[in-house]
């Protein structure tokens, strides 16, 4: 059966991020953030892991497409009007820290990166969008790492409680919804984007990468803090990178490897930032990773941070799942977002190997919420494909249309089950730069941005298939999927 019963205030929206759609990367103040010295490329990863990587941009080797995005920041009126158009409830997006701390670690933010979003959250609201602004999304200053080490330092502490602090304190009256880190635990995979951890300061150490998310743990709680304290009212969520996973089959190893992975992987970090304290299972999962508990550095006063103050909702990305098998090693691999692994002979996968599992949103959407019991944002979602204009110029991404669909049919359902399920902004609305590979060919937007791998084109936007079909949805609360 089909349940399309979506709340009457249920935020319809889109989502991006700071330093994959905005450019202008020293502009008006801006410093090097992470994501800057990212070069384009499939094997972007690999680079930065080498043990030579030493945080510089190298252009006579590498491209780096996020020093251009799609140069919303001199287009934002013009994208967010699209938004408007198409009938946005809301609009997700982050507030690059590199824009207000041009280092991380002034006292002084810069006044033009904070005019820029006075500007942006001014115009979301000129169109009656609630913005959903997330404070750190895969862009902290580079500074911070090439001085401190990244997060595994605590001084980040006090640096990301005082950019917190700063924008809660300035927007905290026109911005209702927050979220403090973006999917907090890709570190497991990647701490790059997200920890400032590479192989050559940490990041192939398990407990350095452990001890990053203490410390994110406690600067998260701080924001939490921070915003009720300005008004207590306002919604502070965690994000997480979700993947429902099975097991391979019934073998009770691949099962007992299953609950082995979602606890280390989906649910970890939730359980810290949304029950306020970390999980009968952490001193098992750090003694199978090779350390203790007491190894990291904490102390009483940050354990009781954490459990006065948890998040309010919990903002999670969904694009696949995944499946474990332990006992045969012989099986085809897939792509993912972030991470790989076997290829689920029940499911079709997107040109880049991502296995599309609509039903899987919905057991994900109730395993979330009967663990947690707080409500739920799907704040990613979408599917990258390389979209073509026609002969006549048009963007027929029908196979798009029809990914969403059957997501967004299974969020119905989620909530006919009773999942608290506040809002949708699938991702990319707006083509913008691939976080995983920094290709532009790689595209989940409504909005087709005239702009190719090689940073050639006009930037001009135009309205795919999809822009019209979703706005149709939006205007009947997801009643017509026609």
């Amino acid at each position: 059966m089909t349940y399309l019963n979506f709340p009457k205030n249920f935020l319809w929206g889109g989502a991006t991020a700071a330093n994959q759609l905005e450019g202008a990367y020293q502009e008006d103040g801006k410093g090097l953030s992470v994501a800057d010295v990212l070069p384009q490329g499939k094997d972007r990863f690999a680079i930065v892991n080498r043990p030579d990587f030493n945080w510089t941009i190298d252009k006579s080797k590498y491209r780096y497409p996020n020093h251009q995005g799609i140069d919303h920041y001199h287009r934002f009126k013009e994208d967010i009007k699209l938004f408007s158009e198409m009938g946005f409830k809301c609009y997700r997006f982050s507030i690059a820290w590199s824009r207000i701390f041009p280092e991380g670690d002034e006292k002084t933010p810069n006044a033009s990166g904070l005019k820029f979003y006075d500007e942006v959250i001014a115009t979301c609201l000129k169109y009656d969008i609630e913005p959903v602004v997330t404070i750190s999304h895969y862009e902290m200053p580079l500074h911070l790492v090439t001085k401190y080490g990244g997060w595994k330092n605590k001084r980040l502490i006090e640096f990301y409680k005082h950019f917190a602090e700063t924008v809660l304190t300035r927007y905290f009256k026109q911005v209702k919804y927050w979220m403090t880190f973006n999917e907090i635990n890709s570190a497991w995979a990647f701490p790059v984007m997200s920890q400032g951890l590479v192989a050559n300061n940490g990041g192939n150490d398990r407990q350095t990468i452990f001890q990053a998310w203490h410390n994110q743990f406690v600067a998260s709680a701080w924001a939490v803090k921070i915003g009720h304290a300005l008004d207590p009212k306002l919604q502070v969520g965690c994000m997480l990178l979700y993947a429902t996973t099975y097991g391979y089959d019934a073998n009770p190893v691949n099962q007992l490897a299953t609950l082995q992975q979602n606890q280390a992987f989906n649910f970890f970090c939730g359980d810290v930032q949304v029950r306020g304290e970390y999980p009968a299972y952490t001193d098992a999962l750090m003694a199978d990773n090779g350390f203790k508990f007491t190894d990291l550095d904490f102390s009483a006063e940050e354990l009781t941070l954490l459990k006065n103050h948890p998040v309010d909702y919990i903002g999670f990305s969904y694009y696949m799942s995944a499946v474990v098998e332990t006992v045969e090693k012989e099986h085809a691999e897939v792509g993912g977002n972030l991470i790989s692994g076997i290829k689920n002979p029940f499911l079709k996968a997107s040109e880049w190997g991502w296995q599309i599992d609509p039903i899987g949103r919905r057991i994900a959407l109730n395993q979330l919420y009967e663990r947690y019991r707080k409500p739920l944002f799907i704040v990613e979602n979408g599917l990258g494909a390389v979209d073509k204009p026609d002969a006549d110029g048009k963007i027929k991404d029908d196979y798009r249309i029809d990914y969403l669909k059957q997501h967004i049919e299974q969020m119905g359902a989620a909530i006919h089950d009773g999942v608290d399920l506040m809002g949708y902004t699938p991702w990319g609305c707006i083509d913008l730069v691939s976080a995983s590979s920094g290709q532009m060919s790689k595209r989940y937007g409504f909005i087709y941005v005239d702009l190719d791998d090689a940073g050639q084109g006009s930037l001009n936007r135009y309205k795919k298939q999809s822009f019209n079909w979703y706005q149709r949805v939006i205007a009947s609360n997801g009643t017509d999927l026609g």
